[in-house]
């Protein structure tokens, strides 16, 4: 598995780095170009929900979710 890239973003006018592995940020970008938003306010919308934990685990408990909801609709 690759080690996890860090990358510094803007939310709500404060600077924050996230890491994650290649395959979630190309999840991320997926994602947001389904949902006709950019991936940082994608971003936005996971940090704005009542997460339990990092960003960083959040992001990835959501792309998880976000996948089995589309596995299941078929």
């Amino acid at each position: 598995m690759d080690k996890p890239r860090k990358r510094s973003i803007t939310i709500a006018g404060h600077a924050t780095s996230i890491s994650l592995e290649a395959p979630f940020w190309d999840a991320i970008r997926d994602i947001a170009a389904q949902q006709d938003i950019s991936p940082q306010d994608l971003i936005a919308e996971i940090d704005n929900s009542k997460r339990m934990a990092s960003l960083s685990s959040a992001i990835r408990v959501y792309i998880l979710s976000w996948y089995q909801d589309k596995a299941n609709e078929t």
